[in-house]
């Protein structure tokens, strides 16, 4: 472990505004992470889990569903059966005007594919929940670090302003000291 982790969970109450063990489990991950200058970022994509069959199809299925070609092709689709079941087969229909059959295979098709895309959109929404954890614990070591900075800094500056004190405190003893001296010698040089 690092010097620093001391000074850095010491700092922690003063930086957040909260005791050590009122932090949040990220936050002291990114205190240690900070406090060892081990980097918290990586792709956090790589420590998912594999998608199973049913996950990698219902992606696929949502995909295709919302996209313009689908839009295109399924009213191509739906253009060609009114076309067969009202001019080409007239009499002989196989789902004359209203078009019930086709409503039913479509209401099946809405039945099936928004469970489907509702999965697809479950997973989706906790790879970004995810992401937003693993994005938060990233900034939170960004303003550990620029938090530590600043302290570093203050402590730069106070130890320059003490030295810079120190060495005019220096050079006003050597004026006095030459003005007692010049005070001195004047007073001998009077004459009486």
């Amino acid at each position: 472990m690092s010097s620093d982790l001391p000074r850095y969970f010491e700092a922690a109450p003063r930086w957040f505004g909260r005791r050590l063990e009122e932090l949040d489990e990220r936050v002291r991950r990114a205190l240690t992470h900070a406090s060892e200058r081990r980097a918290t970022s990586g792709d956090p994509s790589r420590c998912a889990a594999e998608p199973t069959f049913g996950e990698r199809l219902a992606d696929r299925v949502a995909q295709l569903g919302g996209s313009w070609s689908f839009i295109m092709l399924f009213t191509v689709f739906l253009l060609i059966w009114a076309g067969l079941n009202t001019w080409l087969l007239r009499g002989g229909a196989f789902d004359p005007y209203p078009y019930v059959f086709l409503n039913l295979i479509l209401s099946m098709i809405a039945a099936l594919q928004a469970p489907v895309i509702m999965m697809s959109q479950n997973r989706q929404a906790a790879k970004d929940r995810e992401m937003a954890a693993y994005d938060y614990e990233v900034n939170v070591k960004a303003e550990i670090e620029i938090m530590a900075l600043h302290d570093k800094l203050d402590a730069l500056r106070g130890e320059q302003l003490r030295e810079l004190l120190a060495r005019q405190q220096a050079q006003l003893d050597l004026l006095t000291g030459l003005v007692a001296r010049l005070s001195t010698s004047a007073d001998d040089a009077a004459p009486h």
